[in-house]
This record gives C-alpha cells, structure tokens and sequence, in this order.
C-alpha cells in the first residue's frame, strides 16, 4: 500500500475520531438536548467507512466482491421493502443475476458495456421476462418498481467500484473512492449539525421535516470547504473544479437523502431494514451515495479521463 494511500486512510479514521468526540463533547455540554440520532450517524459511518476502506486495500476481485455484496444486500433490502407479485420470482432471480455480471464488466475494465448493460439490457429484459409469465395485473407499476431498485443499489454503487480501476497509479482509485466516500460522510453529518444549530426554515416538510435551508447551506458551504482543501491531494482535480465537485456533493447528497424519505414515507416505513445498528438499514446510510457516486464519477470523467 502506498503511503499516500496510508495516510489518506489516517485522515478518514481521524475525521470520524474527531467527529465521534465532537459528539461525546457536545453531549456533555448539553446534557438536556437529544444527540442520539447524531451519535448513530457516526457510529453507522464507521462501519461504512471500514468496509470502504477493506474495499480499496484488497487486490481488484475481492475488491469489487465486496463492492457487488454491498449492492445485493441493497438490493435484497428494496425488495424486501416493496410489494413485489408472487409470479414475478423470476424476474427478481434475474435482477440479483444482474449483480456480478455489471461488476464483471469493472472487472475486465469494459467501460461502454459498463455503462449501458443495466439501462438498456436489463431494463429491456426484466419487463419482457415479466410477460411472458402472463400476469397482467399491476405489470407497470412492478416494472418500475424493479427498475428503481436495480438503478439505485446496482448501477449507482458500481459507479463506486469504477472509479477503482481508472487509468493511473495504483492509488489513484481508492484515493478516488476515499474523496467521494468522506465527502459524502461530512456533507451528510454537516447538514445535520448546521440543521441542529441554526435550522428555521423548513425545506420539504411533507417529505423530511427535519431538512432546513441553514442545513442544506451550511453543509453544502462545508463540503465545498472540504473538497478544495482534500481535491489537490486525493485527486486530480484543480481548486476551481474541487469546489464545484464539492458543491456536487453537497446538493446531491441532499437530494439522494430526500429522495430516499420519499420511498420510505410512500411504502409506509421509518427505516429501510436493520442491518446497520441503530441507524435502520443500508439504505438508510447509501442513500446519499446512491447520488453523489454516479454524478461524481461521470464529471470527474468528462474533465480528466
């Protein structure tokens, strides 16, 4: 491991030390406040952010093993939560089949084949497989059902995996996967901390009651502070193209966090599932990822790939 790759892993561990005794110290000071969803926040994140770093430590095929079980258990945890049809055992046979066939394509670095086998080839074949078991009813809305759930835990994690096996140094990738990953991490404990401290204004209420525009702001204005002052060394955008990939982040992690709350509230649901202790399931704790990775990997594509 090279030691650039060491030390970036050092100042992950070292965000979350510090966050975890921010935590313990403002709990302490504020004894009468309720800091228990904060503090399973963190404690969720470091379990994320070990298997991460287990992920990019490891050679390539037990790197994306790991990548492709975090997307079955993602995906295994959606359709657990969506009503699904007795007749369509099949199809979903099909969906999970779909996992280590799109990290495959990462494996032998097949990028054009990467990009379109789950929006064009499986989105065609799991509806056509679907009629031919003859059931009618509900077709369209189990159809679009399947599709979100292979969109989200398949095709937007891979994106994770991808950036993995991008030309360039042996480090390259999992700095790649270190910046979007800590990122991600801080931009979702900072809208809570800046929502916490200063949040009045409501910013979706019918969906997330507790996002305020001060938490939104504040944690956009934090990840961008973030990626400027991480870009240079963990990847190789420039200071201009770190801030605009911060605000990136910032807004899309938001919005995959609100998307999410909208699947749950509409399914009737507090927590996805309970893999991940204390804070529900595991896609409770992607969901910002599920929109930074893809959004992130492809601008960071257009502008040095």
């Amino acid at each position: 491991m090279s030691p650039i790759l060491i030390r970036a892993l050092i100042i992950m561990f070292a965000l979350l030390i510090i966050a975890s005794i921010t935590i313990r110290v403002m709990s302490l000071r504020s004894p009468e406040r309720d800091w228990t969803e904060l503090r399973q926040r963190i404690n969720t994140w470091w379990w994320i952010v070990i298997v991460f770093a287990l992920a990019i430590s490891t050679p390539r095929a037990i790197s994306l093993t790991i990548f492709a079980i975090i997307s079955f258990l993602a995906l295994k945890e959606y359709l657990t939560l969506i009503p699904t049809r007795r007749t369509d055992h099949m199809p979903l046979l099909w969906a999970y089949i779909a996992i280590p066939i799109q990290y495959y394509w990462i494996g032998i670095e097949w990028y054009s084949m990467f990009l379109v086998f789950i929006p064009v080839y499986v989105f065609l074949f799991l509806p056509m497989r679907m009629v031919l078991i003859g059931n009618n009813k509900d077709f369209l809305h189990s159809a679009s059902m399947l599709h979100w759930g292979v969109m989200t835990t398949v095709f937007a994690i891979s994106h994770v995996a991808y950036l993995t096996v991008l030309p360039g140094k042996p480090e390259t990738g999992p700095l790649l996967v270190i910046f979007l990953v800590v990122l991600t991490e801080c931009n979702d404990i900072a809208q809570y901390l800046w929502g916490k401290s200063f949040g009045r204004i409501k910013v979706i209420p019918k969906v997330s009651p507790n996002k305020t525009l001060e938490g939104l702001v504040g944690g956009v204005v934090t990840t961008m502070f973030l990626a400027w002052l991480l870009g240079g060394i963990l990847t190789p955008l420039s200071g201009w193209e770190s801030l605009l990939v911060g605000l990136l982040i910032g807004i899309t992690g938001f919005i995959g966090d609100v998307v999410m709350s909208a699947v749950k509230r509409d399914i009737g649901v507090k927590d996805s599932g309970k893999l991940l202790p204390g804070h529900g399931g595991i896609l409770d704790r992607l969901d910002s990822l599920i929109y930074t990775a893809p959004l992130f990997f492809h601008v960071l594509y257009y502008l040095h790939y």
